[in-house]
């Protein structure tokens, strides 16, 4: 089993940034493929970004360039760092954590981007 915590959302202008963590508990954090997605109202779930147990990045292409996803082995945490933030990432942002058949979700943090 892994709990996970996600913090660091909130209510951000256009064009701002915000980190996400997701502090992770419960197992061996550094052999879990880690990952953010996210949920807009309406919408199904979507994957942001992924980083594997050796550091590899994946990246939706509606974030590339923009987010960094990131992790600290040692404090078994998971960041997101998010720049240049536009409406449409506004949503419900998820960590997980995922190795063979075992995905684990964390409750979401809300990102805003509004004026």
């Amino acid at each position: 089993q892994v709990q996970l915590v996600e913090s660091g959302g909130g209510l951000v202008q256009p064009g701002g940034s915000l980190r996400l963590s997701c502090a992770a508990s419960g197992s061996i954090f550094s052999i879990y493929t880690m990952g953010w997605y996210r949920q807009a109202p309406g919408k199904q779930r979507e994957l942001v970004a992924t980083i594997t147990s050796d550091d590899s990045t994946n990246y939706a292409d509606s974030v590339r360039g923009r987010f960094t996803i990131s992790r600290d082995n040692a404090q078994a945490t998971v960041y997101l760092q998010m720049n240049s933030l536009k409406p449409e990432d506004t949503a419900v942002y998820y960590c997980n954590a995922g190795r063979r058949t075992f995905s684990y979700w964390g409750h979401g943090t809300q990102v805003t981007v509004s004026l």
